[in-house]
């Protein structure tokens, strides 16, 4: 009988070394990831102050700043738990510096409204929207359709971005619609936008259009608008492409660089187009942002950034206007559809005395961005 104790006493005890090497093993691993997190948090905070021409991979750490913040989260979770309070204190920090970027991604949905808000007389509806030259390889052309989203929706404002001149011209949906609106397209001529092919921005607008002007090409342009008594300039933006294809994207989230034999090639490439490009928008927003400066009106800022909130771009073009996601929007929010939904790169800001009521995007599939829809008021009480 005695024999039968000690055997099973030393089963259990075999039970035991196995399941403490286990977790060693574990906590070995773990530990690894919260030094790894926490350098990952601490970089991708500062992205946003760093110019990418100085350091090119802080753009890269923006790009998946939710992701980082996540597992953040996670691992300051397991330390807690296993009650290592030295890893689980410096993860909690990471969590909470984090909390003052949340914003940007995600807004606590504390009520759900069930009936239509009324606004004041003072309230406007701006739209932005890349509608990618009216063609969506999944579904064809779309300019029917946008035209139609333009009309329900009822903007009083209208920002595109790959706009195609001709090819809006040539659509009677279209051209309908455009025909309730003054439209520019910056200060080029008809004859300049008719001859020329591509895309470009345009602004749509139901008040009158006191002056226009372009800031970069294809890129930047602006527009005076009379809103009431007030001028109100208004720029729409569409800074340079991540140039990141459709076969990129389809290539990083089915995971296809797991089995291919030149996906270290392949992952460079994408990776020095990434921040080239960073660089050269960049560039682009400190050009745009010398115009802002010098603007005696109230201004609405829209477009497609191509980068995330967590961006030099971004903060430099924020800097002193209020972000519509950020006020009054719910949940999380994307703009981009793409890169497992996660990506707003399309953006409504305004300045002091404009103050955003109400933040949508509607989920249509005319192109690989979606419409961002805010309402304005006027509120000059505390310039």
């Amino acid at each position: 009988m005695s024999e039968y104790y000690d055997e099973y006493r030393s089963g259990n005890g075999r039970k035991r070394s196995r399941r403490g090497a286990v977790m060693l093993l574990l906590d070995v691993v773990m530990t690894v990831l919260a030094y790894l997190a926490v350098v990952a948090m601490v970089l991708t905070l500062c992205a946003p102050y760093v110019h990418p021409a100085g350091s090119r991979f802080f753009p890269i750490l923006g790009l998946g700043a939710p992701l980082t913040y996540v597992a953040t989260v996670l691992l300051a979770l397991y330390w807690v738990i296993r009650w290592r309070w030295g890893r689980a204190g410096m993860l909690l920090v990471c969590v909470v510096a984090g909390l003052f970027r949340l914003g940007l991604y995600y807004k606590p949905e504390f009520r759900r409204a069930y009936e239509t808000e009324e606004y004041g007389r003072d309230a406007f509806k701006v739209l932005s929207y890349n509608i990618r030259g009216f063609y969506y390889p999944k579904v064809g052309w779309q300019e029917g359709p946008i035209a139609g989203l333009l009309g329900e929706q009822e903007p009083d404002i209208i920002c595109l971005q790959e706009f195609d001149h001709r090819k809006a011209a040539e659509s009677e949906a279209f051209s309908q619609l455009a025909g309730r609106y003054r439209m520019t397209l910056g200060n080029r001529t008809e004859e300049q936008n008719r001859a020329e092919r591509g895309s470009q921005q345009a602004i749509l607008s139901r008040y009158r259009i006191l002056r226009s002007g372009t800031i970069i090409p294809r890129t930047s342009i602006w527009a005076d608008l009379l809103v009431g008594e007030d001028t109100v300039r208004v720029f729409n933006n569409h800074l340079h492409s991540t140039e990141i294809t459709v076969y990129d994207a389809k290539y990083l989230t089915t995971h296809r660089y797991v089995s291919d034999t030149a996906r270290e090639e392949k992952i460079r490439s994408i990776l020095s187009r990434l921040c080239r490009n960073s660089v050269l928008r960049a560039e682009q927003v400190d050009t745009i942002r010398s115009v802002m400066a010098a603007t005696p009106y109230r201004m609405i800022v829209c477009g497609d950034f191509n980068d995330t909130p967590m961006s030099y771009v971004y903060r430099r073009m924020a800097r002193g206007l209020t972000d519509a996601f950020r006020s009054c929007g719910r949940g999380y929010s994307y703009t981009f559809q793409g890169f497992f939904n996660t990506l707003r790169i399309d953006y409504v800001l305004t300045s002091d005395g404009l103050e955003p009521l109400s933040y949508e995007v509607p989920q249509v599939d005319y192109s690989d961005h979606l419409p961002v829809v805010v309402r304005l008021r006027r509120n000059y009480e505390n310039d």
